[in-house]
């Protein structure tokens, strides 16, 4: 993807907010790429897809977050359909605004870690709140070099959430 196209993106996107009218103080555009399996006919297919980071900043994020960042999804969602469709292209994409994804990130590596330690120390399992997939994708993530603590998920839909026990 060339410079042309990453001005394209930041101009479709800066549209879309303007059209909401939701006033955007910078629209940074990154790309990245990432390595993407899945099941093919026979075997196990690798494949190069385009990642386009997004960083919107705006006065006031709170309304395009929502709670628990539902509403940041949902017009991540939106875009990605908007970008695919005007590039006919299929590539991922990862909004952010103001920081918030990054902050949330963090945030939950440094709780998946203390409370592996705490489950580590006391050998009694945390049960964590329920959360997206994404947010449980992350928890998992993050655990998975440990050799102390498993997770796993449990419960269905909304209530889907990560038991840490020991191991």
């Amino acid at each position: 993807m060339g410079q042309n196209q990453i001005n394209k993106i930041k101009e479709t996107v800066s549209e879309f907010f303007e059209k909401m009218t939701v006033p955007v103080s910078s629209v940074q555009v990154g790309l990245s790429s990432a390595r993407r399996s899945h099941k093919g006919a026979e075997d196990t297919v690798s494949e190069e897809m385009d990642v386009i980071d997004l960083d919107i900043k705006l006065d006031e994020p709170q309304i395009l977050i929502g709670q628990q960042g539902q509403t940041l999804f949902e017009i991540q969602r939106l875009l990605k359909m908007i970008l695919n469709r005007k590039f006919q292209k299929v590539f991922y994409f990862n909004l952010d605004i103001n920081g918030y994804k990054k902050q949330k990130v963090e945030y939950l590596k440094n709780l998946a870690k203390d409370l592996a330690d705490q489950v580590a120390l006391t050998k009694t399992e945390k049960k964590l709140s329920p959360m997206s997939s994404y947010e449980r994708r992350i928890i998992h993530s993050e655990l998975s070099q440990r050799v102390d603590v498993v997770t796993e998920s449990q419960g269905e839909g909304q209530d889907r959430h990560i038991v840490i026990r020991p191991k």
